[in-house]
Formats: C-alpha cells, structure tokens, sequence
C-alpha cells in the first residue's frame, strides 16, 4: 500500500504538504489554519497518518486533510 493525500497523489518522506482544512490539535490550544505548509514529514506505518513537525513538537496528520504541494 502507498500513503495517498487527499487528492490521490502518493506521498514520500521529506515530501512538502499543505492543510485543506482548519484543524484543531487534540490536547493542545494550537489551530492549524488552512494552508499551512508542513516541510519534510515522515510516514508512519498507518497509511493514513504522517508525522510534521509543528514547532518542537511533532504531530500526526490524517491525509485526508494534507495535499501535496
């Protein structure tokens, strides 16, 4: 299986992407507004999911939510 983002186009690690959508972060008062660029996310072993990095802290995306840029 390849991770997929939102419009079909395969992702690879170290691969830019952009919020479609705002998202709330469970268990933190960080809003992901629409447009936001993640550089170099790392793929998990859940299709899925990626991992970003959001200023110290890393985060899972569902990439349902993600385009690739």
């Amino acid at each position: 299986m390849s991770t997929k983002d939102s419009h079909g186009n395969v992702l690879n690690d170290g691969d830019t992407v952009q919020v479609i959508k705002d998202l709330k972060v469970k268990g933190s008062s960080i809003t992901l507004k629409r447009g936001k660029k993640f550089k170099n996310i790392h793929l998990t072993n859940n299709d899925e999911e990626v991992e970003c990095r959001e200023g110290k802290s890393t985060i899972v995306l569902k990439t349902c939510f993600l385009k690739k840029v």
